[in-house]
């Protein structure tokens, strides 16, 4: 483990030479990120990596996103203290830290059963009570707590199914990593009104699919 001395330095360093320069420059973000330690949410056998610029293995092939792309999906929410958050994929809860703090409560769903556990715990742990950790598959939707003011989907989708913006209520705000390999954009959808989206591309990137995505439909002959 980290002297406690290090382990700042390392999250200092994360911040002003990975997370500050890829553009993200909210405040809010950036002091949440010294706020909701890491290294908390990162595997025992990663710990020492908590803050390097890289995906996180977590078992079963899923992986943390990495600190960047974490803070840029936030700075792109804008999240609001009123707002009730869905994530699609719970992992480490980590990003379920960062949401649940920044917001009233974020309902947050995986299809890995262990996930769910280990994530609750570690919730618990931050003294983090606004969060439902539940278990099942939401690659396609999760309507049962909707509408939404926030959606955000940790894994990505080759097509975005109408289901999750259709969650959200006006004004609500969905990110999405679209595409299939080696070609993917985050995209932000904000509801206009019922049925009425504005849709914005953000930046080019790739991570792993949800398991169960839909897939686009492909020509045969």
């Amino acid at each position: 483990m980290m002297p406690q001395m290090d382990v700042e330095r390392a999250r200092f360093n994360m911040v002003e030479q990975q997370i500050r320069p890829w553009d993200v420059l909210d405040q809010r973000v950036l002091d949440l990120l010294f706020r909701v330690h890491r290294e908390d949410f990162v595997p025992d056998a990663y710990r020492a990596m908590a803050f390097a610029d890289m995906e996180i293995p977590l078992g079963a092939g899923e992986v943390m996103l990495q600190p960047k792309l974490e803070a840029r999906m936030l700075q792109a929410l804008a999240v609001n203290p009123t707002d009730r958050i869905l994530e699609v994929g719970t992992g480490s809860g980590y990003m379920t830290a960062l949401l649940a703090t920044s917001g009233r409560h974020v309902y947050s769903v995986d299809i890995r059963p262990e996930f769910t556990r280990s994530a609750a715990a570690k919730l618990a742990a931050h003294g983090i009570t606004n969060a439902t950790l539940e278990t099942g598959d939401a690659a396609r939707g999760w309507d049962k707590h909707a509408p939404y003011d926030v959606i955000v989907l940790t894994g990505s989708l080759p097509v975005l199914v109408e289901t999750f913006p259709g969650a959200l209520r006006p004004g609500g705000r969905l990110l999405a990593v679209v595409g299939e390999p080696p070609v993917m954009e985050a995209k932000l959808v904000t509801c206009v009104s019922h049925g009425v989206w504005n849709t914005v591309g953000l930046f080019e990137t790739s991570i792993a699919p949800l398991k169960n995505a839909l897939q686009p439909q492909r020509f045969v002959f």
